[in-house]
């Protein structure tokens, strides 16, 4: 278990939300891919905002986070990866059940 010493390093956001993105999010992710001289994230995204400021997002499918480079984002970006990999695995077990019922009739097709 994880115990807070002297030597802690103290957060600077110790409250973030992680959060999928929205439509009205477009303008702060612009700003987010600008500021981290990155191209802007295509398909769904998941944010970490603080104090009503997105610090970092990430793809859901697959990609790299985009960051703030003027904030201290690490933490931010390992709770993004965090999520991504709880909502990949959450949909992997649908994924390989509707796999195992489309190929029996995609094999029959092919005959």
């Amino acid at each position: 278990m994880f115990r807070h010493t002297a030597d802690t390093p103290k957060l600077k956001h110790s409250n973030v939300t992680v959060r999928h993105a929205v439509e009205a999010d477009e303008r702060a992710l612009a700003r987010l891919a600008a500021l981290d001289s990155a191209p802007r994230l295509r398909g769904p995204a998941l944010l970490a905002e603080s104090n009503a400021r997105v610090l970092a997002a990430l793809p859901v499918g697959s990609g790299r986070a985009i960051a703030d480079p003027f904030e201290p984002t690490a933490e931010a970006v390992a709770l993004l990866e965090l999520r991504r990999a709880q909502l990949l695995a959450r949909d992997e077990p649908r994924r390989r059940g509707l796999a195992r019922i489309l190929r029996p009739r995609a094999l029959h097709a092919r005959a």
